[in-house]
């Protein structure tokens, strides 16, 4: 009993937590399509095009969840994403996401969904702001 009441306590700090961390590996990926960097196999794309338009919502999107800024509609854009890019590179190749490959799309885009639901936690710009306008209330 006491131990679920210590990780209750932690609950919202891990949610923080795991946004940070998700939108920091999600960054990267963003950050490889439009500056190459770290270095990958596929050349820089076009900016307009769907893999140009996915670096910038990676990177620009992943930016925002790595601070908390804008949380639930950036990740509820995000999520979309993540389903949009599962079903247009990854499903064609079979069913199971274990067999095109698409786990990690299915699972960014479900996080994304839950940070949509929940926000980005107490560690967040979007919970500084709501403390600061609660405070300019009182």
């Amino acid at each position: 009993m006491q131990l679920d009441n210590m990780l209750s306590s932690w609950a919202p700090r891990l949610l923080s937590l795991m946004r940070i961390i998700l939108a920091f590996l999600f960054t990267a990926h963003g950050s490889q399509k439009l500056f190459n960097l770290p270095p990958g196999k596929m050349p820089t794309p076009e900016l307009v095009s769907i893999v140009g338009l996915a670096g910038v919502l990676e990177f620009g999107g992943g930016v925002l969840l790595l601070i908390g800024l804008f949380t639930r509609p950036v990740a509820f854009l995000l999520s979309g994403t993540m389903a949009v890019a599962y079903f247009m590179a990854h499903a064609k190749q079979g069913f199971l996401p274990i067999v095109n490959g698409g786990e990690l799309a299915v699972v960014y885009c479900w996080v994304f969904l839950y940070l949509a639901a929940a926000g980005g936690g107490p560690w967040s710009v979007d919970a500084l702001m709501g403390q600061r306008s609660r405070v300019d209330i009182n």
